[in-house]
């Protein structure tokens, strides 16, 4: 499950657009069911808190902050793309980040509005295509269940990777593309209904070495690959395994 399709912003293919507008539609038909937990998005809420673990953590490392504190992003900004209705930006804000969430599908940055408005928090969402909006540089950068989502991947990941401050930290997450991730995620969790019908494209999934490639080449550099697994006895969790699903930060190559 993703948590929106985006496009591509400043970088080596400036404007190139990479959304693809049927999945696009996709999700922004799924948008007011985003916040219920047991809605089309029950998956999301499954896996939102076994992200943000590895994301504090990543967050900690990378700027060797208080690991007590609850506000390690104050002072920092965020930007989430791909952020769907707001599952992720909204903890963000909670950390002190500044954030900016991005989506394709105007309906998923309406709702998002409206329930960051609701429970308080000053969040900015902006609908459409990245690569027109001139959105700038950020500290964080995350972007989580999107890729395989995109039509030009190195495109797209050429503007994440502009968007990233010199000293920012990008962390994404992916499906594996193996024969569990086929079974589990799209064959099964669509046949049980757990998520939507028409939203995993199995030959779209990255694997952890081409991903890595696709950001080497655009002078990003890898850090830290967890496998995002499930298990009956711990459910979602971070594991050794990447063989479902992965996450990873990246940086730039320090000079």
């Amino acid at each position: 499950m993703t948590d929106a399709t985006v496009t591509s912003e400043t970088g080596s293919d400036q404007g190139h657009q990479t959304i693809r507008p049927e999945e696009a539609a996709h999700f922004g038909k799924l948008a007011r069911e985003w916040w219920d937990p047991k809605g089309s998005s029950a998956m999301l809420h499954k896996l939102n808190p076994v992200r943000l673990g590895f994301i504090r953590e990543a967050i900690d490392m990378h700027w060797a902050g208080d690991v007590e504190s609850v506000k390690p992003l104050a002072g920092k900004s965020a930007l989430d793309v791909g952020c769907g209705a707001g599952l992720l930006c909204e903890p963000l804000a909670r950390m002190g980040a500044e954030v900016t969430g991005v989506d394709a599908a105007p309906e998923n940055t309406q709702v998002a509005a409206l329930h960051a408005e609701g429970a308080g928090l000053d969040i900015r969402y902006v609908p459409g295509e990245l690569g027109s909006l001139g959105l700038g540089k950020f500290d964080l950068v995350t972007c989580m269940e999107v890729i395989e989502h995109v039509a030009d991947k190195s495109a797209f990941l050429g503007q994440l990777a502009g968007h990233l401050a010199p000293d920012g930290l990008l962390i994404m997450s992916c499906p594996n593309r193996t024969l569990l991730s086929k079974a589990f995620l799209v064959e099964g969790a669509e046949a049980l209904g757990a998520v939507p019908k028409g939203t995993h494209h199995w030959e779209d999934f990255v694997t952890p070495e081409e991903l890595e490639d696709l950001l080497s080449a655009e002078g990003l550099k890898v850090t830290r690959t967890k496998g995002i697994a499930f298990s009956p006895l711990k459910g979602l969790h971070i594991s050794d395994d990447m063989s479902l699903n992965y996450i990873l930060t990246v940086r730039r190559p320090v000079e």
